[in-house]
């Protein structure tokens, strides 16, 4: 630890006189501790007077020695140290270095960030000179700025961006440092490295543990793997839902918290859900689902051959994909032919208790047709292994992600196909990890549903 505690002092009390004797001379008074008491209060606000004075010197050398971005960050906190307190380093430089000197989790080379020197400045601080805690402190930010750019560098791993805004560039420095300053704790920002995902951190551990406990060759690409797509997520500051389609699972944050989780159903090994990254901009309540073609050819037009009819199937028949068509009646339709391929039909299941969509669905703009709606089959969320859906996402609490991305309730009355406008457009990332992050062994996968990882170990 590089913080050092300022000492207090409190004053002592004379030894009060009995109260018997007092009472027996008519002078009945409060013991004298009392006295005693009320001057431990200025011994703190002597304390934290000394912390504030030696905290303005610090800053005062950071105005002095510090120059371009890096000094227009710290001139937005009028020049406050980041990493000092009280004139002292605080702990968040040992956690900088203890990721420093395992950077090799993270891909990286320790030997970038040349510790040694890092630690001289630290040494250096330790008297509480002013001027070399400022070095310290710039020294630190430096470094940081540095680390974080370096972890976050993304690598390619077959995302597709539906919204471009969001394919991740190295980030620039000022834009680094400037993040870490808006936390109200910059300790606690960096103790959980707060500029990643939750899930890149979950994994990186898993890779500590797996070094420390023996790795074979094949499971380290694949843990490596699996970190550079994690790598991709944002950190939990930015408001944002992550989808993992090889859990089958989701989270949802705002402010650096975790604001909710839930399980959800993904696509099977032969539709499967992609690595995708865009923008809800609009819930539909009470939505029609526009089923498929290959659903309509395999599965709809088989189950009118053999005799059940559209409305027992809560469809109807458009005569086209545009805005303006029309129904046309079940009996104008060559169903031997749409079951052979040879014509193709759009069909919708209306709205209703039993509509694939349930509720609601989120929409962003892909060119996959991937959404992510509730639905009334729950049994498929009970289960461990949860690839059954035609590529998009059914969740397991549609109206508590609504209450999050809409700002309100759901309330859906009966009128169909409504388009509601999300308040704040909110970035969704569909992802793929397969490791598994807890657990007694040192490192374990989930089955490669998709075989996207490889070679398997």
């Amino acid at each position: 630890m590089l913080a050092v505690a300022a000492s207090m002092t409190s004053a002592s009390a004379a030894a009060p006189r009995s109260t018997k004797a007092k009472a027996a001379a008519g002078k009945v008074t409060k013991p004298k501790t009392a006295k005693t008491g009320a001057q431990k209060p200025k011994a703190k606000l002597s304390k934290s007077a000394a912390d504030t004075a030696r905290d303005r010197a610090v800053a005062g050398a950071v105005r002095a020695a510090a120059g371009g971005w890096m000094a227009r960050v710290y001139a937005q906190r009028n020049y406050a140290p980041l990493w000092a307190s009280g004139g002292r380093i605080g702990p968040a430089a040992d956690t900088l270095i203890g990721y420093l000197a395992d950077a090799d989790l993270d891909n990286l080379k320790p030997s970038s960030y040349d510790i040694g020197k890092l630690r001289e400045r630290l040494d250096a601080a330790r008297g509480g000179d002013p001027a070399r805690v400022a070095a310290a402190d710039l020294a630190l930010s430096d470094t940081f700025v540095q680390f974080v750019r370096d972890q976050r560098k993304p690598r390619e791993v077959g995302m597709k961006w539906a919204d471009p805004a969001l394919k991740p560039k190295r980030p620039k420095p000022e834009a680094v440092l400037r993040a870490a300053t808006f936390p109200k704790s910059f300790a606690g920002y960096v103790k959980d490295m707060g500029w990643m995902s939750p899930r890149y951190v979950e994994l990186r551990e898993v890779s500590r543990r797996a070094r420390s406990g023996g790795i074979t060759p094949a499971a380290l690409l694949r843990l490596r793997l699996n970190l550079d797509r994690a790598r991709l997520l944002p950190g939990p500051w930015t408001r944002h839902v992550e989808v993992d389609a090889s859990s089958g699972r989701l989270w949802f944050y705002e402010a650096g918290t975790t604001k909710g989780t839930m399980r959800v159903v993904v696509g099977t090994r032969e539709t499967q859900t992609p690595m995708l990254a865009g923008t809800l901009q609009w819930a539909i309540l009470n939505p029609y689902w526009n089923v498929p073609d290959y659903l309509v050819r395999k599965n709809i037009a088989t189950k009118v051959l053999g005799g059940r009819t559209l409305a027992s199937l809560n469809m109807e028949a458009l005569s086209d994909w545009t805005a303006a068509a029309r129904p046309i009646p079940a009996s104008a339709i060559d169903w031997p032919a749409v079951a052979a391929g040879k014509r193709e039909l759009r069909l919708r299941e209306l709205p209703g208790p039993a509509n694939s969509m349930g509720k609601v669905k989120f929409l962003f703009p892909n060119d996959e047709g991937i959404y992510l709606h509730d639905t009334p089959n729950r049994a498929l969320l009970t289960k461990d292994d949860r690839h059954f859906s035609n590529g998009c996402i059914r969740l397991e609490d549609a109206p508590r992600l609504a209450r999050w991305l809409m700002g309100k309730p759901l309330s859906p009355g009966k009128k169909p196909e409504q388009a509601v406008a999300l308040t704040a457009p909110t970035p969704v990332y569909l992802t793929y990890l397969t490791v598994i992050g807890s657990g007694a062994q040192a490192v374990a996968f989930r089955d490669d549903v998709y075989g996207r990882d490889g070679r398997t170990t």
